[in-house]
């Protein structure tokens, strides 16, 4: 049994890369573990070059820090490294959260360099936290925004999460299920899920089901006398148009006449298939009868069939949805910005001969500029946590900027909500319901052109003229000749 220890149910608190336990003792052996740090989650390319990301995965990451406990056999663990002081061991030990944690709640769009979650806290625990903040956050934002993609490309027609199988790993497919849920999509095969999230359950048959049978119509047959309410049937096992559609049909005139009835193309040409599909059950007298289809499905699929005018009803998909295929790294990073002495915030910032690594200093506020004609968001602002937003203000663009506008009417909201404080839950988690209308309700300010799929406009996010002056001083404090 020594070998099946892996097996026992796993305490998070141990996932953390070693470098965090390194720097955290460290800290405690330099005598600087009680100094308050900020440290920014922040993303800096959209998947797929897309016109913006969704973030997904908050409520699993409070949960970590509300939990959060180093066992004995943990303990056990880290002593025996030898590389760790006694001290820091007792430290882990009695390890709890005590920060404040500001956040972008679950189901919003979000932009390149605009900070997600800030943490302030003493500098072991910021640092402790690393790991499980970044795994969580990226994989679901990273999923969300694939298959916010996917929704979209479908136009109104219900996309179900089929991807169970083809995830990577048991965690992914269950929290990559609720990611795909927030994202806008009907449901998901994936039972487990279902009941932890209370998200519709949906699934249909394998071909397994078809070949355990003799043929098409005998394996029809004995589906639909299990299920006599709702028959949903796979039709591409030997031949679509020969044996499968003809002999769903035959299957279907012996149901009930409100029984719901339906098709599934795993395989083909989809669009093709479908309508010569959906031409021979409305000539038989079933235009009720849906059409399911699947088998590697993207965004880019789904918009062609839907150009062609297709006659689906639903969308499943799979791997390329729960493993956000064509680009499978979301890329936020957790960055250190500031540090507070003696009640004094100092920023820091981070150089890097990439402009896109180098960072935003200090404690700072997330804005999101509405036009106040028309309640679209039309730029989001990065200014210090203490600075006021008033009219006329002037936008410009951190990179180039002497690109500028002067921006009037609008309604400056603040993006961040706090969600813990002195290490105490402050904020009441939302419905997986409440956090779809949330992004529903975000995205309907958002204008067009961000939503193209191929060279989507830009979204600007600006910095205030205070922050930005003090990047470029400490740019110049830490350049080297």
């Amino acid at each position: 049994m020594e070998n099946l220890k892996w097996k026992h149910k796993k305490n998070l608190s141990m996932l953390v890369d070693l470098y965090e336990l390194t720097m955290t003792n460290g800290y405690l052996v330099n005598g600087v573990k009680d100094h308050i740090v900020y440290f920014d989650y922040y993303y800096r390319k959209v998947p797929d070059n897309g016109g913006f990301a969704i973030t997904a995965g908050l409520e699993q990451f409070i949960d970590y820090l509300v939990n959060i406990k180093f066992s004995q056999e943990d303990l056990d663990y880290i002593k025996h490294m030898k590389i760790f002081s006694d001290e820091f061991v007792d430290y882990l030990k009695h390890f709890k959260f005590t920060g404040d944690i500001w956040a972008i709640p679950e189901g919003t769009p979000v932009f390149p360099n605009t900070p997600i979650i800030t943490v302030r806290a003493p500098v072991m625990e910021a640092q402790i936290i690393e790991t499980m903040l970044l795994l969580t956050l990226n994989h679901q934002s990273l999923i969300a925004t694939k298959a916010n993609r996917i929704v979209r490309a479908a136009n109104g027609k219900p996309v179900v999460d089929f991807g169970a199988r083809r995830a990577h790993g048991a965690d992914a497919t269950d929290f990559g299920a609720r990611a795909c849920y927030i994202a806008g999509c009907f449901g998901t095969s994936n039972l487990l899920a279902a009941k932890m999230f209370n998200i519709p359950a949906i699934g249909t048959m394998a071909h397994s089901w078809i070949q355990f049978f003799e043929d098409d119509k005998t394996a029809f047959e004995a589906y639909a006398k299990a299920y006599p309410k709702s028959a949903v049937l796979l039709v591409d096992t030997y031949n679509v148009l020969k044996s499968g559609i003809p002999e769903a049909i035959n299957v279907f005139k012996s149901m009930d006449k409100d029984s719901k009835k339906g098709i599934r193309l795993d395989s083909g040409d989809l669009g093709y298939l479908s309508r010569q599909a959906r031409k021979m059950m409305d000539d038989e007298g079933f235009p009720e009868a849906t059409i399911t289809v699947s088998n590697s499905l993207d965004e880019y699929t789904i918009r062609e069939l839907e150009i062609q005018k297709a006659p689906i009803d639903y969308y499943g998909v799979g791997e390329r949805m729960i493993t956000a295929k064509s680009d499978s790294v979301f890329g936020g990073v957790y960055k250190l910005v500031a540090v507070e002495k003696d009640g004094k915030i100092s920023p820091r910032i981070k150089l890097s001969e990439e402009v896109v690594k180098v960072t935003n200093p200090g404690f700072k506020e997330v804005w999101r500029l509405c036009d106040n004609r028309n309640g679209n968001a039309f730029a989001d602002l990065i200014t210090f946590k203490d600075e006021e937003i008033s009219e006329p203000y002037k936008l410009f663009d951190p990179i180039s900027p002497w690109i500028s506008k002067t921006a009037r009417n609008f309604t400056a909201k603040k993006l961040q909500v706090k969600i813990f404080e002195n290490g105490k839950l402050i904020y009441a988690l939302p419905t997986l319901e409440a956090i779809r209308e949330n992004l529903r309700i975000e995205m309907s300010k958002l204008w067009d052109d961000l939503f193209r799929f191929e060279s989507p406009d830009r979204y600007f996010v600006n910095l205030s003229f205070d922050l930005w002056s003090e990047k470029q001083r400490l740019m110049e404090t830490h350049r080297i000749n």
